[in-house]
């Protein structure tokens, strides 16, 4: 009945050239990670094994498993999210709904911008000073736990921040007219409906942690160690190290290990996403709003 304009035409024309450069960026953005991912299942693959996952490395960690490294990482990452996320949250809430807008805060701003951009070496130095040498933690779980929180602090207080800014505030100021106190507001209200993207900052934080291996070498992480830990006062092997190691340092290493551990240390952090990203995806379905 109508037909189109020429201004229609060429809006059209337009709009599926858009949509195909998108596309096209989408495709060459996700081959790499499919390239990388299907790399390493190829040649990583046959390797893993209960075996390979639940022994300790042998013949100078050019056979056997990597339990130690495995189980390492895993309390790496777990003491540096016991030790990130109070902090990280209890800060993004002061700055989003106690700080008022100063100078000051710009300051902590502008700070915590900039504490995201220092490499990683940056905190493995400062890891070695605070807390291994001036706390005298040593060279432990607890302290390279410790330097990856301070490493991952900036993620989470600023994806806390946007979390908490997200939440209407009107819901804020219908829990006042109640006579809801500011805390009151914030715990009840506030927090609840943030949470989906705290969780987030966590995914990264946890992929972050997981992968690092400068802060550790300096501060926890061991070259080899044939016992397991046995507190986090002690040190440990961990992934991304003994990745490091089983590919430059140690010669006569099958060409399948470094390919398995590599497998390994993906799965970890997809395992502790998914943890993150089932919660998250439970409370999202409660929300009501």
């Amino acid at each position: 009945m109508f037909s189109p304009t020429a201004l229609n035409l060429r809006n059209r024309r337009r709009e599926r050239w858009f949509r195909s450069l998108f596309l096209l960026t989408t495709v060459i953005l996700v081959f790499p990670v499919v390239a990388i991912l299907g790399t390493l299942i190829a040649k990583g693959g046959p390797i893993l094994s209960l075996e390979f996952l639940f022994t300790e490395p042998r013949e100078g960690m050019t056979a056997g498993g990597i339990f130690p490294a495995l189980l390492g990482t895993v309390l790496l990452v777990t003491v540096s999210l016991l030790a990130a996320v109070p902090l990280g949250v209890a800060a993004a809430i002061y700055l989003s709904e106690y700080a008022a807008e100063s100078r000051f805060t710009r300051v902590i701003n502008l700070a915590i911008v900039n504490l995201a951009g220092v490499p990683s070496i940056i905190h493995a130095l400062f890891g070695l000073g605070a807390f291994v040498l001036f706390l005298d933690l040593g060279t432990s779980i607890l302290a390279a736990g410790l330097t990856l929180a301070i490493m991952n602090l900036p993620i989470l207080i600023v994806a806390t921040v946007e979390s908490l800014q997200a939440v209407p505030k009107a819901f804020r100021e219908a829990c006042w007219t109640m006579g809801a106190t500011r805390w009151q507001t914030i715990r009840m209200v506030v927090l609840p409906n943030s949470l989906t993207g705290i969780l987030t900052g966590i995914i990264l934080a946890v992929s972050r942690a997981a992968g690092e291996t400068a802060p550790i070498m300096f501060t926890g992480a061991a070259f080899f160690i044939p016992v397991l830990p046995e507190s986090v006062f002690d040190q440990t092997m961990a992934l991304s190290l003994h990745l490091f190691v089983v590919t430059t340092q140690v010669p006569g290493v099958p060409e399948a290990l470094p390919y398995g551990v590599a497998l390994t240390l993906v799965g970890v952090v997809l395992a502790f996403n998914a943890l993150a990203i089932g919660f998250r995806t439970h409370l999202r379905r409660r929300k009501k709003w």
